[in-house]
């Protein structure tokens, strides 16, 4: 039997040192998981109560975000509060007036601000807010079969001589221009000339009350020098009415056949002298005011819609509901007017600001905005109060300045270039209409004359589209 070899010294050496190094490596592993656990916090040792455990790991709920859809947020409040109906008082007695031609009264800021705190602001507020609340809910077909007051039917006539003398004053013959037509101040001499006869038919004798109530009348078709009509224009219409209210020809009993009927035959009219002459805008917002043209179709139609169990801000966008209500409510029918005469589909591209209106919730949002624009946009702008005019049946407040006191010409003086002077810090300052100043804005091509022209080449060869448009 053979004995089993001894390992020598050399071999027993190398086992130890096998076994040192086995030995560091395991220390040098337990003292890198020690420093792992510390950059991470974790305990120690497994006695540590489960409780501190959950307590070092940190919540990434709290530290994400949390998601909203935009359509849950809120859409921000207007901070303009929505102006009251002032009480309209009864018409005054007028049998010791002194009747006179209604002549600019504002010509400063200091003028402006007077009559924005002057009862005549608060009765023409008073008036127009009454005419749209005595059409609320009340569609035109509700009162085109009731047979209007005399006082009605004679007004409704002088629209209709208005016609007339449309028809014999040609635009005169100014090739492809989309400008305004010279031929419109033809129209404006022959009125000046008919009128009298007219208003005597509304019962109104004294000749320097029909100087005075006449003045409103020629002016709400547009301005005879500058060939243009805007807001302040429609606006004298609103005071021609109102003149006959303070002479006590017309009374509240009147007023929803002064919207539904009178009105809506003036509008009817002003498309007409529109797409004769081309009054040019008068103004030069654009794509991103509200209308070329007119204002009141909007304020009164919401007020027609303010219940409407179907009809809602949106359904504008429906051609379908423009086809089939246009005829009964003003609103839709301006938009379907303002829809024929742009030249690119869609409000949105060619209208903005009433493509973002048709998002309101309701038609009470909608009437509260419009009554914020007419007092925001009409009655506290400069550029359009500065040709308003004043009277004696709508007086101006005693401290504002007078044109003749400051050496300017009447508002049917302007040069012929249609500039307008006005006072600014005591000084002469002239607007430019075909300039680019901010005050008065550009000379601006009619989009109605555009549609016409269109129409007259039978849809053939377009025209050169121009930036206004």
């Amino acid at each position: 039997m053979r004995d089993t070899p001894r390992l020598s010294s050399s071999s027993s050496a190398l086992q130890d040192i096998s076994c040192v190094r086995v030995i560091q490596l395991s220390l040098s592993t337990q003292l890198q998981t020690t420093n792992l656990f510390t950059l991470v916090k974790m305990p120690a040792t497994t006695d540590t109560p489960k409780e501190a455990q959950a307590a070092s790991i940190p919540n990434l709920r709290d530290r994400i975000p949390k998601l909203q859809s935009k359509r849950r947020q809120a859409p921000p409040s207007n901070s303009l509060p929505v102006p009251e109906t002032p009480p309209l008082p009864p018409a005054p007695d007028t049998s010791a007036f002194e009747f006179i031609k209604p002549s600019r009264r504002i010509l400063s800021k200091k003028d402006h601000d007077l009559f924005l705190a002057s009862p005549t602001h608060d009765l023409l507020v008073a008036f127009v807010f009454g005419l749209a609340g005595a059409v609320v809910d009340t569609p035109i077909s509700a009162v085109s079969k009731k047979t209007p007051s005399p006082i009605v039917q004679s007004i409704l006539d002088i629209l209709n001589n208005v016609e007339d003398v449309i028809a014999r004053s040609p635009a005169d013959e100014q090739g492809d221009s989309r400008f305004g037509n010279r031929g419109f101040q033809d129209f404006i001499d022959l009125t000046a000339k008919e009128h009298t006869a007219w208003h005597k038919k509304l019962g109104i004798s004294d000749e320097k009350a029909i100087t005075e109530v006449s003045t409103y009348f020629l002016q709400s078709f547009g301005n005879r020098t500058r060939i243009d009509y805007g807001s302040g224009h429609e606006l004298n219409f609103m005071v021609w009415l109102l003149c006959l209210y303070q002479l006590s020809i017309i009374t509240p009993d009147d007023f929803q056949h002064l919207v539904l009927k009178v009105f809506t035959k003036y509008l009817t009219l002003m498309r007409h002298i529109q797409s004769t002459y081309y009054l040019e805008p008068a103004g030069s917002h654009g794509v991103w005011g509200l209308d070329d043209y007119q204002f009141l179709p909007f304020l009164f139609g919401a007020s027609q819609l303010l219940h409407h169990p179907y009809i809602r801000p949106l359904s504008i966008h429906q051609s379908i509901i423009l086809e089939e209500y246009g005829a009964d409510y003003l609103y839709l029918n301006q938009v379907a007017f303002v829809n024929s005469v742009k030249n690119v589909e869609g409000l949105r591209w060619h209208s903005p600001m009433l493509d973002d209106i048709s998002a309101a919730k309701s038609w009470e949002k909608v009437l509260d905005g419009m009554k914020r624009m007419f007092v925001a946009e009409v009655l506290k702008k400069l550029p359009v109060m500065q040709h308003f005019m004043f009277g004696s049946l709508v007086p101006a407040v005693e401290e504002m300045n007078r044109e003749e006191d400051l050496g300017l010409p009447e508002e049917g003086a302007d040069a012929e270039g249609g500039e307008v002077v006005v006072m600014v810090d005591g000084m002469k300052h002239v607007h430019q209409m075909n300039s680019w100043g901010d005050c008065c804005g550009i000379k601006v091509p009619s989009s109605v004359a555009a549609a016409q022209e269109m129409k007259r080449r039978g849809g053939g060869e377009g025209l050169r589209r121009i930036p206004f448009d």
